[in-house]
């Protein structure tokens, strides 16, 4: 009995630990935004698994292990997926769209969950695939593997409909030297740098246990390189200054300004709720708002005019019978407008681009939508079940994946809202000619804590591309950000602004936007022979 509760006391305890250290994870971000917690809560889980690993691994030749082992990772997950996402509870009430009161909190409770469960299988499987790879293989070697399957997973993450934490963004927007660092090779570059320095010091934690252990059975190692006892927590301060030393001098590096680059931008954040938009109230501010905003900075003189996602919510034939397109008749002023496209009884979500005349020259259509909200998955099976959460009607659909947006003043890097996450989108636009970053948001009903994760989001992707930044939203934090990653200006949370700043064409190349995520398929190439080696050496021990 008493081995039975010892043994229950000590699971609890590592739950609880694995729990608190993904907590700790997730006040990197907003609205806390405690960015060097990063470099060491991913260690106490690191340190957990290895060590359950290696001791089942050694009642068996093979084991999946317990069902228990598998509940660090996902309280891991839970703690740091649930808290930097439990924004997403703000959807409640939905009491405008006719959802009853308590209909409401089960759809914002069904989403919070449901995002939450998603981001732990990733860290479940990547506590799989340690366990069944190298539970048994020399610290450095586990470092080395976890941090590409780490890197792999979030590579294979970002490629789905759902994304939005994956633990590079837990720097942004304060930690801007090692943000630079994502020049390299894209977000991946931080969040290998993140999960090495993590693995470096859980390695440190458990190697004396190893060396021990290994001396006691007179162990055979596997060659000299991965023998060498080796003092990890050096090895984790010395990578961890060298990156920052590294992002230091790209961050210091001087921004070239001619004069015949800049361009002023103006944006307006109209601040109409998304309760009211779509009726007659809403309609009506937003017009007001828009075209009192457009002549006011026409009248500044600025270049050109940014609005948010959706800043006048209906197809593109009333926005072009719309005050605000009058006003640019009248001024002469080009505008980017938010609406939707409407064709062959779908609509997208677009940004129209209108020249001084008046006429679309351009449009940009949202390419990643937010699943629930803006479209079902499967719609067929679930559409019956789930229902709408978006307030558009009709099925909407993305648009070209491989879309480029020229202006009157040379191309365009564009994303829509939800967008920002996914840094291929802006990396593929800069490759192809892109000089400056045009993001549309619409950020309603979400907080402020949701709205600056946002505007982490979209600084990364500034840094990445070195360019050149201007963000609109509806409700905040709309924003101007340099390649540097400064934020120039943020506006308010829930107030209507209007702003000019100067930005400039770049058409600078780095090495993420020329070679795109080489560093993930790099490690995960490295890992592969660090098993094959493995493999090799433990078939000389056996014979």
């Amino acid at each position: 009995m008493r081995s039975l509760i010892k043994s229950l006391n000590s699971s609890f305890i590592s739950y609880l630990v694995s729990f608190f250290s993904g907590v700790l994870m997730g006040i990197t971000t907003a609205p806390i935004s405690a960015w060097f917690l990063a470099w060491f809560a991913l260690a106490p889980l690191w340190v957990l698994i290895a060590d359950k690993s290696r001791k089942e691994k050694g009642k068996k030749s093979f084991s999946l292990l317990p069902f228990s082992f598998y509940l660090l990772p996902f309280f891991w997950a839970i703690g740091y997926h649930g808290t930097a996402l439990s924004w997403i509870t703000g959807l409640h009430p939905l009491t405008w769209m006719g959802v009853p009161w308590l209909g409401s909190i089960g759809i914002a409770l069904f989403a919070w969950v449901f995002v939450t469960l998603w981001g732990a299988i990733l860290v479940i499987i990547w506590a799989f695939l340690m366990n069944l790879l190298v539970a048994s293989a020399p610290g450095l070697i586990r470092v080395i593997i976890g941090t590409a399957l780490w890197c792999g997973l979030e590579g294979l993450w970002s490629c789905g409909p759902l994304w939005w934490t994956s633990i590079s963004y837990t720097q942004s927007p304060y930690n801007l030297a090692i943000l630079h660092i994502s020049q390299l090779s894209g977000p991946s570059t931080i969040t290998a740098a993140i999960v090495a320095v993590n693995g470096l010091l859980a390695e440190g934690f458990l190697n004396r246990q190893e060396a021990k252990d290994a001396k006691e059975t007179k162990k055979i190692t596997l060659a000299p390189l991965v023998s060498w006892r080796f003092n990890y927590f050096s090895i984790a301060a010395v990578l961890l200054i060298f990156l920052h030393l590294i992002g230091f001098n790209l961050y210091n590096s001087p921004l070239t300004q001619p004069a015949n680059t800049a361009l002023k931008i103006g944006l307006i954040q109209g601040n109409v709720p998304t309760r009211i938009k779509l009726f007659q109230e809403g309609i009506q501010s937003a017009l007001l708002g828009y075209t009192n905003g457009y002549l006011d900075l026409a009248d500044r003189g600025v270049d050109a005019v940014l609005t948010p996602e959706g800043a006048l919510p209906f197809w593109q034939d009333n926005i072009l019978q719309s005050s605000v397109v009058d006003a640019i008749k009248q001024k002469g002023v080009p505008a980017w407008i938010g609406g939707f496209y409407w064709q062959n009884n779908r609509i997208t979500n677009s940004l129209f681009g209108f020249n001084e005349k008046g006429e679309i020259i351009s449009r940009y259509g949202k390419v990643k939508m937010v699943p629930l909200g803006e479209y079902i998955p499967f719609q067929e099976i679930l559409g019956g079940i789930i229902g709408r959460l978006s307030p558009q009607r009709g099925s909407q659909s993305p648009g070209n994946p491989n879309q480029l947006i020229d202006t009157p003043f040379g191309r365009a890097i564009v994303g829509i809202c939800y967008e920002s996450a996914f840094s291929d989108i802006f990396r593929h636009q800069a490759a192809a000619g892109g000089q400056f970053i045009l993001t549309a948001s619409n950020n309603d009903p979400y907080n402020a804590a949701m709205q600056f994760q946002h505007h982490a989001q979209d600084t990364m992707r500034a840094i990445e591309t070195d360019r050149w930044a201007v963000r609109a939203t509806n409700t905040g934090l709309s924003a101007f950000v340099n390649p540097h990653g400064k934020t120039l200006w943020i506006s308010g949370h829930k107030t209507y602004e209007v702003h000019a700043e100067t930005i400039y064409k770049r058409n600078t190349q780095t090495l993420y936007v020329l070679w795109g995520d080489w560093l993930t398929p790099s490690l995960l190439g490295i890992g592969g022979f660090c098993l094959i080696y493995i493999f090799l050496n433990l078939l000389k021990i056996d014979n």
